[in-house]
């Protein structure tokens, strides 16, 4: 299960990596860009090896945050609290957001041994997409991973990832939700502040 969930991971960000220069285009198109072009990143002799492995991190979270739309990721994981947030609280929580994002995904790229995800294809209504995908991991086993994108002027940027039908934004959301509810928001900023290291 720990294997599994690093393959999913790891195309997670596989599958959302890519500069905006090459965002023209329907998703589905987008994304197979995307993909293609993280796996030159992986397979880069210059960024291998943990003398590199800072470098490559921030070339990591550099493509995802061109990626990403970590507002809209957040404002929809904080469901109704958003609304009574300070821009200040907002901007404050997106950043938290993003370094927890950081430090469960973006970090676990070493993980990736070749698995093959395959692009199924797409879905548009309107400024929103679902691009659905297909990893297959060295066991044969197949995982679908869903990326919901919308449409930003010229590009489309994603703002939840559903791995075999859990939404990651649901999952937060969920998890965000409880802490407000048994505790309070301050408890959850505390909380996610403590992570930071």
């Amino acid at each position: 299960m720990i294997r599994q969930c690093s393959i999913v991971i790891v195309s997670l960000i596989l599958a959302v990596g890519v500069a905006g220069s090459v965002w023209a285009g329907m998703p589905a198109d987008q994304v197979r860009l995307q993909i293609e072009r993280f796996v030159k990143v992986l397979a880069d002799p210059g960024l291998r090896g943990s003398e590199h492995e800072q470098v490559r991190r921030a070339a990591i979270r550099r493509i995802a945050e061109e990626t990403f739309d970590l507002g809209e990721m957040t404002r929809r994981t904080l469901g109704p609290h958003w609304r009574g947030l300070t821009e200040a609280e907002r901007a404050e929580f997106v950043a938290l957001f993003g370094d927890l994002l950081d430090r469960a995904y973006f970090t676990r790229i070493a993980a990736y041994n070749g698995e093959k995800v395959t692009v199924l294809g797409d879905s548009i209504d309107g400024d929103l997409a679902t691009v659905r995908t297909r990893i297959v991991t060295q066991q044969g086993a197949e995982i679908p991973v869903d990326y919901r994108m919308l449409r930003r002027g010229d590009r489309w940027v994603v703002y939840d990832v559903s791995i075999e039908g859990v939404s990651l934004v649901a999952n937060y959301r969920a998890q965000f939700n409880k802490v407000i509810q048994t505790s309070s928001y301050q408890a959850l900023v505390d909380k996610l502040r403590s992570k930071r290291g």
